[in-house]
């Protein structure tokens, strides 16, 4: 697994969002690519904003019984897998301001370190290793450009 924290891994990913535009179609799924960029800023969202409920201390259980595994551990995701509820995209998006936005995110994170993430409380899975970050953030970002042909 590539790490995400590492500028030229960073730079790289960014470099795969920059091929994308407006009219990429997925090679799988629903989304379209200003949907799958916000889609992706919502793993940011979670660690640098308020936007999203902490979950209840059952939920929180059931996510980290059932759940976290398959997000932190190294498989990758299988296509058209279900997603969580705060993750899925219906309304349109505007592709450049999502585009910005999930750049700033990647870079804000990278920039942080992993020292920053190491032990970091996740809000739906406890605290977390830096390995287990990277592997949220960079196989998050990876499995979706892929998926647009990125």
């Amino acid at each position: 697994m590539k790490n995400i924290f590492d500028k030229s891994v960073t730079e790289e990913v960014i470099g795969r969002i920059e091929k994308l535009s407006p009219k990429t179609q997925p090679n799988w799924g629903k989304m379209s690519a200003a949907q799958m960029l916000a889609h992706c800023a919502v793993t940011y969202e979670m660690v640098f904003t308020d936007k999203h409920a902490k979950p209840n201390a059952f939920v929180k259980f059931m996510l980290k019984a059932f759940v976290k595994k398959a997000v932190v551990g190294t498989k990758p995701y299988p296509k058209n897998s279900r997603t969580a509820p705060q993750f899925i995209i219906s309304d349109e998006k505007e592709f450049l301001v999502e585009k910005k936005r999930l750049i700033d995110y990647i870079n804000k994170t990278q920039e942080l370190g992993e020292n920053y993430f190491d032990g970091k409380e996740s809000l739906s899975f406890g605290k977390l290793t830096k390995e287990e970050w990277n592997i949220m953030f960079y196989k998050h970002l990876d499995h979706h450009l892929t998926q647009f042909g990125a």
